[in-house]
């Protein structure tokens, strides 16, 4: 059998998205900037989609954007936040320490450049509070960025209420929303958002393409300089058959948001039930307040690599953790986060399923994962050395 358990990096394309893509290639080929009538009918396209994909986020169409994906979503609306406060003299910035690399590392390249960052802990269920967020707004705060969902372990944040703290501060909200867009609801204006960044591919659309919603009255700041597309914010001709994708499958996934979250759940649930009777693991994450489709485990004595390796020779396509630093050795700098030690971080599978997915695939991993962790288990001399009571346990 074989499963395709990493939705969390990229969704596979819907059909519906690929027929949305095909009129932009054969027939709405033109530039949308140009003024003959082919290139008005690309435009018209173009207006389309934004005004689509701002209606399901409850936004006006001239509020969103659309960028290459959500790292430089990411990265214009935290660099604009950051522009905009250094004039008011409003230089520190407050985040978290298990948010994507595409933030922090934002965020690292600001602090080079004098401005002061709070990274919050999360607690261990990975989750935090909008308490915790308005005692760490000073009168400098320029931002708060913090992430809708998590997209290794899935938690999601209390975003309304942390809204309403920044809004009530005085102070931009942003977050990314890469994960949720498209399988949780989302209301920019009822939950106080000033930006959020968005990515097509994990809801079925094409990679490349991404958007952001900038509330307007924000004066949002260029990372591309050139022509005056996107309204002068974001150079270069825009990808009409990678947007045109992006808001069917956007349209698609709100519409059957509901629908797609109940049977998603019910896969979770029995995942998480079935994999948590493997001796010494333990579920990273909230098991309620989690994305529909997430599913991320820890087993003691393991190496998560050797796991995800074995389990694609028996046909289940899984990952340790994001996509964006599946290559290191490191532990996940999320896991380290909420808590976990190196030694178990390590031992981490990320099962991120699809409302494409079903239950005979979720039976077939629960009963191939515990038969591949006591392959390894059998074969570590850390578990040898867990078991004849050398080390202590840490699950």
């Amino acid at each position: 059998m074989f499963v395709y358990a990493d939705n969390a990096a990229t969704t596979k394309m819907s059909k519906a998205a690929i027929n949305a893509m095909m009129p932009a290639f054969e027939e709405y080929y033109a530039n949308p900037s140009s003024l003959h009538s082919t290139g008005q009918a690309a435009a018209e396209k173009l207006f389309n989609a934004r005004q689509s994909i701002a209606q399901n986020l409850n936004a006006e169409a001239r509020e969103i954007y659309f960028t290459s994906g959500g790292s430089e979503a990411d990265n214009q609306a935290i660099l604009t936040a950051a522009i905009l406060g250094k004039r008011k003299g409003k230089t520190h910035i407050v985040s978290t320490a298990f948010e994507h690399h595409a933030v922090l590392h934002t965020l690292k390249k600001l602090e080079k450049e004098g401005f002061e960052i709070t990274l919050l802990d999360v607690h261990e269920n990975g989750i935090l509070t909008a308490d915790e967020v308005q005692d760490a707004i000073r009168e400098n705060t320029c931002l708060v960025t913090i992430m809708f969902a998590n997209n290794e372990i899935g938690t999601i944040q209390p975003i309304s209420e942390i809204g309403t703290v920044c809004k009530e501060k005085g102070v931009l909200f942003h977050t990314d929303a890469v994960q949720a867009a498209g399988h949780i609801k989302i209301d920019v204006k009822k939950m106080n958002i000033d930006m959020l960044s968005l990515s097509a591919h994990k809801f079925h659309g094409p990679k490349g393409a991404g958007a952001l919603y900038c509330r307007k009255g924000i004066l949002l700041q260029n990372l591309i300089e050139g022509g005056a597309q996107e309204r002068g914010k974001r150079a270069g001709t825009e990808n009409l058959p990678a947007i045109l994708g992006m808001a069917q499958a956007f349209d698609d996934a709100c519409r059957d948001i509901d629908k797609n979250a109940e049977y998603l759940t019910a896969l979770r649930n029995r995942l998480i039930d079935g994999l948590s009777k493997i001796p010494h693991s333990v579920l990273n994450g909230d098991k309620n307040n989690r994305l529909p489709g997430n599913v991320n485990m820890c087993f003691e004595g393991i190496e998560g690599e050797s796991l995800l390796l074995l389990l694609d020779m028996k046909g289940i396509q899984a990952s340790s953790g994001s996509a964006c630093t599946s290559g290191s050795l490191d532990p996940s700098h999320v896991l380290l986060a909420i808590g976990l030690p190196h030694e178990v971080a390590h031992g981490s599978l990320r099962l991120s399923l699809s409302e494409e997915n079903t239950m005979d695939e979720v039976e077939y991993i629960i009963s191939t994962v515990p038969e591949i962790v006591e392959y390894l288990r059998n074969m570590s001399p850390v578990w040898e050395a867990l078991t004849k009571g050398e080390i202590e346990h840490v699950i």
